[in-house]
């Protein structure tokens, strides 16, 4: 009878020990299991969203430089093209100033047929006609293109620096009765016509570039 009892004892304490191991055995294989997905997860999760972020700041730098690439190109290719067009034209070594007179001369000019061609400056303030005491001034700065002849008549304008000029109606030389009056004076300024000046031929202008000649301002006094 004592010896089932001790035997029976025996293989009891055996089997809770036996138990007590198996559920250790299994507890950690279940924290280490747990442990693992939850750490994973995350490190995973940040990678991929570290390289989507990386590829996508990729793609826009690659873009953009792209981008900039052909503008600098299209910029180059544009400027290459002005240069090239300027040093074609026969006219790119005058002046523009030179330019207008001459094609107001060939537009306007009583004689297109002339030696020379001179130019005055008049600056705002000047008198119309400085022979007579009643005159008003230009309202604002002229230029007198004139021929080496009196018969060569003349073209007195200023420019509006849009291909457009102001043409007043003033004589080369001033013939008749003084004093005028100013009304007289103020009904030609008010009749001041806005002329649109046509490009002409090249060697046309060329030519009579070639044969102006410049008074300026200080001449004029």
């Amino acid at each position: 009878m004592k010896m089932r009892l001790i035997i029976f004892s025996f293989t009891f304490s055996l089997l809770l020990l036996a138990g007590c191991a198996g559920n250790s055995n299994e507890e950690t294989t279940t924290d280490s299991t747990e442990n693992s997905t939850g750490l994973e997860t995350p490190v995973d999760a940040a990678t991929d969203k570290n390289d989507s972020s990386n590829w996508g700041e990729q793609s826009d730098t690659d873009d953009a430089t792209e981008i900039s690439s052909e503008t600098d190109d299209n910029i180059s290719e544009h400027s290459e093209g002005n240069d090239s067009n300027k040093e074609d034209t026969p006219l790119a070594q005058y002046s523009s100033e030179e330019i207008e007179y001459a094609r107001v001369w060939l537009q306007l000019g009583p004689n297109k047929e002339i030696d020379g061609l001179y130019v005055r400056l008049i600056p705002a303030g000047t008198p119309l006609n400085p022979d007579d005491e009643t005159s008003l001034n230009y309202p604002e700065d002229v230029i007198q293109l004139a021929g080496s002849r009196l018969i060569d008549g003349s073209v007195t304008y200023s420019g509006n620096g849009d291909g457009s000029i102001n043409v007043y109606n003033v004589p080369l030389r001033w013939d008749g009765i003084y004093p005028a009056g100013e009304e007289f004076y103020q009904e030609m300024i008010d009749q001041t016509k806005l002329v649109s000046i046509e490009p002409s031929e090249d060697e046309d202008v060329i030519s009579l570039i070639k044969r102006i000649t410049v008074h300026d301002k200080e001449e004029n006094r």
